[in-house]
C-alpha cells in the first residue's frame, strides 16, 4: 500500500492470481476499500506486476466493486492478458488506465473520468479525459473550503469526516465531487434544520434539451455534455468542438468541461478562461455568436498563446455561441472549429447551433436546481448524523 497526496492509496498486486488467490484478493480488497472509504481516499490497483488473472479473480473484483459506479476503483498497468480478462466481463465499478500516472492525475484533478462507466482507456482517450489538469487542480482548494463549511455547520470531527460526507453525496447522486464542493461554497445556508431548500418542487428536464441527447440520462452530467459536444460537431459540420461552462466559485471563469477532436496542448491552454482574446470569452462578453474566419489573420489571436494553440491543433476558423439563459445571462459557451479558413456555417446551421446552446443552458439550469440541490439535501440530511 502507498498513500498518494492525501487523495488516494495504491495497492500493488504481483504474481499470478488463480482461483485460490482470488479468496486472498477478496479479503485484502474488502479491507483496503473499507479503510480507503473511512479516510475519504480513492483506491488504485496497480496491476503492472500481475502476470495472470483468473476468472475467479475477476469475479471477486466484480463482487467488491459493482456498487461503486459513481466512484470506481482505478486499475492501472494491466498486461494484455490481464486487460483481456478485465474487459471480457462487465465491471461497472472498475476504470482502466494504461499508466499509474494517468490514474493519479485523474484523482488529483477530480476529473469527470472518475465517474465514467467502466471501459478501457487507450493512451489517446486517457489524455482526452485528463484535459486541463493544472486548471482543474486549482479547484482542490474549493474542496477544502467546503470541508471547513461542513465541519462548522454540522459539528463534524474533522476534514476526513467532511470529505467522506462530500464523497457519499457525490456518489449517491452521481454529481462530480468538484461540482458538489462548489455548490456547498456558493449556495445559501440551509433554511431549516430538516431541509436545505424547503418547498422545492421537482420538475421534468426541459424537453428541448433532450432532443439532442435522446440516449443520455439527463441526471448524468457527463453523458449530457458528451452528447452535446458531438451534436455540435454534427450540426455545424465541424472538425472539433468544445464546451466551456461558467464557474461561480472561480469568479465566473469559463472551464472547459467537454471537447471533441482537440489536442492536449490546446485543452491545457483553454482549460480555464478568464477573458478575451479566447473566442469563448468574446462570445460571452458580447452576448451573441462570434465568428473568427481565420485565426492566423485575427489581430487579437494570431500573436497570442490562445491563437497559437488553436493553430497548432489544426484549427483555422472558429464559431462560438453563448449559452443564453431565460433571464438573459450566459452560463457557458459552445465553440466549433474548422480546419479550413473561412466563415463556413450556413444560416440554418448557425441557427441550429445557437438553439443547441440555449437548450444546454436550460438543461444546466434544471440540473443545478434538481440534481445538485438533491445532493445538497443529502449532505444536510446526513451531516448531523455524521457529526
Amino acid at each position: 500500500m502507498q498513500p498518494v497526496a492525501e487523495r488516494a492509496v495504491v495497492l500493488r498486486l504481483t504474481g499470478s492470481i488463480d482461483a485460490l488467490g482470488a479468496g486472498d484478493l477478496g479479503r485484502e480488497l474488502g479491507l483496503r476499500l473499507r479503510r480507503a472509504d473511512e479516510g475519504g481516499l480513492r483506491l488504485v490497483l496497480d496491476m503492472s506486476g500481475v502476470s495472470r488473472l483468473s476468472s475467479a479473480a475477476v469475479d471477486t473484483l466484480a463482487a467488491h466493486t459493482r456498487h461503486r459506479t459513481a466512484g470506481p476503483v482505478l486499475v492501472t498497468g494491466a498486461t494484455p492478458q490481464v486487460r483481456g480478462a478485465l474487459t471480457r466481463t462487465p465491471l461497472p465499478g472498475i476504470l482502466l488506465f494504461p499508466s499509474l500516472e494517468g490514474a493519479l492525475a485523474t484523482v488529483c484533478a477530480d476529473s469527470p473520468a472518475a465517474v465514467a462507466p467502466a471501459r478501457e482507456y487507450g493512451a489517446e482517450e486517457t489524455s482526452g479525459e485528463l484535459f486541463g489538469l493544472r486548471a482543474k487542480a486549482r479547484t482542490s482548494g474549493i474542496i477544502g473550503i467546503a470541508q471547513g463549511i461542513l465541519i462548522a455547520r454540522y459539528g463534524l470531527p474533522g476534514p476526513a469526516a467532511a470529505f467522506a460526507l462530500l464523497r457519499a453525496g457525490s456518489q449517491h447522486h452521481n454529481v462530480p465531487l468538484r461540482l458538489l464542493a462548489s455548490a456547498v461554497v456558493t449556495a445559501p445556508p440551509p433554511r431549516t434544520a430538516r431541509e436545505w431548500f424547503p418547498g422545492r418542487r421537482h420538475t421534468a428536464p426541459p424537453f428541448g434539451a433532450l432532443e439532442f441527447a435522446e440516449a443520455a440520462d439527463p441526471r448524468d452530467r457527463r453523458q449530457m455534455l458528451k452528447a452535446t459536444v458531438y451534436a455540435a460537431v454534427t450540426l455545424a459540420d465541424a472538425d472539433a468542438a468544445e464546451i466551456h461552462l461558467s464557474d461561480a466559485v472561480q469568479d465566473e471563469a469559463l472551464l472547459m468541461e467537454a471537447h471533441h477532436g482537440l489536442d492536449a496542448a490546446y485543452r491545457d491552454c483553454l482549460a480555464l478562461v478568464t477573458g478575451p482574446p479566447a473566442v469563448c470569452a468574446r462570445a460571452r462578453a458580447a452576448g451573441r455568436p462570434v465568428t473568427v474566419p481565420d485565426v492566423a489573420a485575427d489581430p487579437e489571436l494570431a500573436g497570442h498563446a490562445v491563437g497559437r494553440a488553436a493553430l497548432a491543433a489544426g484549427s483555422r476558423a472558429l464559431y462560438a455561441t453563448p449559452m443564453v439563459t431565460e433571464d438573459g445571462g450566459c452560463s457557458g459557451v459552445i465553440c466549433v472549429h474548422r480546419s479550413e479558413p473561412g466563415a463556413w456555417l450556413a444560416a440554418g446551421e448557425a441557427a441550429a447551433l445557437d438553439s443547441l446552446a440555449r437548450d444546454l443552458a436550460a438543461w444546466r439550469s434544471w440540473y443545478r436546481r434538481t440534481v445538485v440541490q438533491d445532493a445538497l439535501e443529502y449532505l444536510h440530511a446526513h451531516g448531523p448524523a455524521g457529526g
